[in-house]
């Protein structure tokens, strides 16, 4: 596995570096190096090397740092000498683009290959809203044409691809669409669209609108009842798309199911605490009600994981379940 350093002046690193684990979750062979007011290029560059010398292994490392020209690239670029091709270093560190290398790194053994990657998305990571703000010396005529609108509605019974929508993953969330989902979970099941079901946030304008706005690129994000997913999960026009679900709580999962949504499995990323909830672990707690939703999933032949994001080990859902009855007197 590709080796990452992240370099910065200042904890910026080691702050970004929390973000990262937060959202992707902790990450072998990664470390975050600080150059401080009080230190100088020998310091930075002798992290820098106790860094590498602590990865697994260290034929190919990526140098995610700040500033071009500053001394954390000074010193990472002197590294590199003799390993050219092998050892690299990107500047402008940003979230978008820690995220995207803690994904490529998975599919590729090359450092350089990363690289070309992780310059374009962090870029494309930064973004304004209102999205009516023009960004200065930007060339309109220099954008790519929008893709054409289609010509109305697709006609009802209209057959795409098989007819069958593809559920690259169902999970349960709380906050529904957030950065975890948006990042670590899209990297790794790669949907063509993201689907809040709720009733609740389907009637709220603003959280509804927030939802859509959430998407990651090139993904897009809607917000719908759960009887209007029972519906569009037997519409053949969607035959073409990949479709993560998400759920606020499980009993709404268990609604769309026993509507008909034909998802076999779901993952539990979190339940959040409130009265009459006991706190299971870190991210999930469960009421009466929740447990009941779940053990009524099973019982449809549905597996319910615990798992907060892809690189997390599965947790064991049974102990969380005993727990909760124990304590609820169930």
């Amino acid at each position: 596995m590709v080796g990452i350093v992240i370099a910065s002046h200042g904890k910026f690193a080691e702050g970004i570096y929390m973000s990262g684990s937060m959202i992707f979750g902790d990450q072998a062979d990664v470390k975050a190096v600080t150059l401080m007011p009080s230190e100088g290029p020998d310091d930075i560059r002798k992290k820098m090397e106790d860094a590498i010398a602590s990865f697994s292994q260290q034929d190919e490392i990526l140098f995610l740092v700040d500033l071009w020209s500053g001394t954390p690239f000074n010193q990472a670029s002197a590294l590199i000498d003799g390993h050219e091709g092998h050892w690299v270093v990107v500047t402008g560190l940003n979230l978008p683009m820690l995220i995207e290398s803690y994904a490529l790194r998975l599919g590729t053994e090359n450092a350089a290959e990363i690289a070309s990657h992780v310059a374009k998305t962090s870029k494309e990571g930064i973004r304004i809203l209102p999205e009516t703000i023009k960004v200065e010396g930007e060339d309109e005529a220099a954008k790519p044409a929008a893709p054409a609108q289609p010509q109305g509605a697709i006609p009802e019974g209209t057959v795409i691809g098989d007819g069958k929508i593809k559920y690259v993953l169902a999970r349960i969330d709380t906050r529904l669409l957030h950065g975890q989902v948006a990042t670590a979970w899209t990297k790794a099941k790669q949907p063509t669209r993201i689907i809040a079901v709720s009733d609740n946030v389907a009637k709220d304008k603003l959280r509804k609108q927030m939802i859509e706005q959430a998407a990651p690129p090139g993904v897009h994000a809607h917000v719908v009842p759960i009887d209007k997913m029972c519906k569009i999960d037997k519409d053949t026009r969607f035959g073409n798309t990949k479709a993560m679900l998400l759920f606020e709580n499980p009993e709404d999962a268990l609604r769309a199911v026993k509507g008909g949504v034909s998802i076999k499995e779901i993952n539990l990323g979190s339940n959040a605490a409130s009265e009459g909830k006991v706190v299971v672990s870190k991210a999930v707690a469960l009421g009466k009600e929740d447990v009941e939703a779940i053990e009524e999933l099973r019982k449809l032949g549905v597996k319910v994981y615990v798992q907060k994001v892809p690189s997390d080990p599965v947790e064991d859902l049974d102990s969380m379940l005993k727990k909760a009855k124990s304590e609820l007197g169930m």
